[in-house]
């Protein structure tokens, strides 16, 4: 059989699954259908194909088997169908009458625009060990095991939940059961599972002031009122948020976007509230595992024994934002209630990819990766920093390493307008991001916020060269 045979028949055969008839009007049913498959007949791009018996078409459509032998018969008659002896039914192959088909021409798709330099909160997925993740979803999926076929569980593949938890025993000082932990479809559908347990309680949410902008457009959409709370140097201050607070989204091991660290003290302090005004504490721990100077500093939910803190994570910044796989710990307060949320709105997580991520991670080669991209990103940072003095912008910027993260966060040494520097870089093609911009509340600090975990050597040079022409000109 020719391709454009192969072609036109596979297009029949979509065609006659559409195939509806309305039983309850006016034309009889033989009639429905011969108008129906006329007119597929006339689009052209089924010539020579072979029709279903009139049995089978007949149990498809639930009609009697006379209905499809009559239309079939009058079709015939017209010269759109051809029966053949011992063969059975085709449609014509030349119908010089009917036009041929327009020519369909798709518009050609966008690509999707490429990563600036200074993006921040992108790794560098061209370091992926793509075949290694490979071997670990086809060896998954090649012979799946039965518990893979049966029913999902709601909380998501249980070996990835069981590899969650030991990784963050090693890595966060984090004891949580396998059970405690959800897989999500990464930081959007955990906060629309966090924002239904809080919209429950009533009240508002806090957040952090500067933080992560998007997270207040999320909450408003799932009626939660979030109230920005203004950090200081020792982080989220819990004092300032008013009465009846239900909840509090905080970073404590990095604060997000500045980067600072939450002092012991202060984490006391906001597991003290919690306990005192009976709200959650939600711990967004989004990079701490790229820390550069010691070991990863413990988790505000190993210190809190997971009674009153929501621990999130996600895998989009140590693997790939491809992957859309993160995960919640909860307190064992809520498992039950988020177990019923889920029931009723389905899971969002993709399953394809959660057993080769639990393989990936047993194995070893999840922290193996992860070492790797430490080292990388720490010799990235002191790269961009030594790049910046190179190019002078040194007199305009308050150069300083940082133990950890993906991002620097530099203040403006004159006062310049951090949004205005911001706008005039990505006019020349680099982006960083103005600290300002993730601010709510007046007085917002000023700062550029400088990716450069997805950028090689030579890019942060040229991206720093020009920063430090966009800073002179002021």
């Amino acid at each position: 059989m020719s391709t454009s045979a192969i072609s036109h028949q596979s297009n029949l055969d979509a065609a006659l699954f559409r195939l509806t008839l309305d039983r309850q009007g006016a034309q009889p049913l033989q009639q429905q259908l011969a108008e129906e498959l006329r007119g597929l007949i006339r689009t052209g791009r089924h010539a020579g194909a072979r029709l279903p018996a009139s049995r089978t078409l007949a149990a498809e459509l639930s009609v009697s088997r006379m209905t499809v032998t009559t239309a079939y018969d009058q079709l015939t008659a017209e010269g759109y169908l051809v029966a053949r002896r011992g063969a059975g039914t085709y449609v014509a192959a030349d119908l010089p009458h009917l036009a041929p088909p327009a020519p369909r021409r798709a518009p050609p798709l966008a690509a999707p625009a490429p990563y600036l330099p200074f993006q921040p909160g992108v790794p560098d997925q061209r370091l992926f060990p793509h075949r290694l993740w490979a071997r670990h979803l086809e060896r998954a999926w090649r012979h799946p095991p039965p518990a893979l076929l049966a029913r999902a569980d709601p909380f998501g593949w249980g070996p990835l939940r069981v590899a969650i938890s030991e990784h963050l025993a090693a890595w966060r000082g984090l004891e949580a059961a396998p059970d405690q932990i959800v897989i999500t479809g990464g930081a959007w559908d955990a906060f629309d599972l966090i924002s239904q347990q809080v919209a429950l309680r009533g009240g508002a949410i806090a957040v952090e002031d500067p933080g992560w902008p998007t997270l207040h457009r999320l909450l408003t959409r799932r009626g939660v009122t979030p109230h920005p709370v203004r950090i200081d140097e020792s982080g989220f201050d819990p004092a300032a948020c008013p009465a009846g607070t239900a909840a509090a989204v905080v970073t404590p091991s990095r604060h997000y976007p500045t980067g600072r660290a939450m002092p012991l003290s202060r984490r006391l302090q906001v597991l003290h509230w919690a306990e005192a005004e009976g709200a959650l504490v939600v711990e967004d721990d989004y990079d701490s595992e790229f820390r550069y100077q010691g070991q990863p500093l413990p988790s505000l939910a190993g210190l809190d024994g997971l009674r009153r803190t929501i621990y999130m994570g996600s895998f989009s910044k140590l693997l790939s934002p491809a992957l859309r796989i993160g995960y919640l710990v909860l307190p064992e307060t809520l498992v039950g209630a988020v177990r019923e949320d889920l029931a009723v709105t389905g899971v969002r997580a993709s399953l394809l990819p959660q057993p080769a991520l639990a393989e990936f991670m047993a194995s070893g080669d999840f922290a193996t990766h992860l070492r790797r991209m430490r080292r990388v990103y720490a010799r990235r940072q002191g790269h961009l920093l030594a790049a910046l003095e190179a190019a002078g912008a040194g007199a305009a910027l308050a150069l300083k390493p940082d133990p950890s993260g993906m991002h620097l966060v530099l203040s403006l040494c004159d006062g310049q307008s951090d949004a205005a520097i911001a706008a005039g870089a990505e006019a020349r093609g680099i982006g960083p991001r103005a600290l300002s911009s993730h601010a709510l509340l007046p007085e917002a600090p000023q700062g550029l916020i400088l990716g450069y975990a997805a950028f090689e050597p030579e890019e942060l040079d040229a991206a720093a060269r020009v920063l430090a022409e966009v800073l002179a000109q002021g």
